[in-house]
């Protein structure tokens, strides 16, 4: 009798093994498990990269090495590649525009309290949602007036104090600003 019975689980087994529902259920959960694991990539951040000779501003296509001042980096939600961009200045101008707005991952731009005016050094990348800007300094970059980036507050609190300008937080730069 236990042999009968182990048979006939058995057979109830492999009929629900071979039934489409049992497979098209696992086909779902392979399915759903894969899709997991690509989210999960895409949601990686991807860090700031360096300046290279010969790059060109995704916004007006002038070399980015040519000028000084801060410079920016950002990457959209569905491409793996860089743009870059010759200043804070053209940064925001595509970052503000409506296309792209909600479009827009990382953001870097430059420290300039711990990188020269003349040649940023792209070793201080930061978040450029973290960063405070300086608008309407006495200093220029590619496009000339440009937004000076700093980390902490106190270090764009003591550029506008000597160059002039108001400190503005990410968050409050619009497009009427540049």
């Amino acid at each position: 009798m236990r042999q009968t019975q182990m048979h006939q689980t058995k057979m109830h087994q492999t009929k629900l093994t071979n039934s489409p529902l049992f497979m098209g259920l696992v086909s779902l959960l392979l399915l759903g498990l894969s899709a997991c694991g690509q989210e999960s990539e895409h949601n990686a951040i991807r860090e700031a990269v360096a300046m290279e000779h010969g790059d060109e501003c995704h916004l007006c296509g002038m070399l980015i090495g040519n000028f000084p001042g801060p410079k920016g980096e950002l990457y959209l939600k569905t491409e793996e590649t860089v743009k870059k961009f010759c200043s804070t200045r053209d940064l925001f101008s595509f970052l503000l525009d409506p296309e792209y707005r909600k479009q827009v991952k990382e953001i870097y731009v430059h420290d300039m309290a711990k990188s020269p005016w003349q040649a940023p050094l792209d070793s201080h990348f930061i978040d450029a949602r973290q960063a405070w800007y300086v608008v309407g300094s006495s200093q220029t970059g590619a496009m000339g007036k440009t937004l000076a980036s700093f980390g902490e507050r106190e270090d764009a609190e003591a550029f506008a104090a000597e160059f002039g300008g108001q400190v503005y937080p990410f968050g409050q730069i619009s497009l009427s600003m540049l």
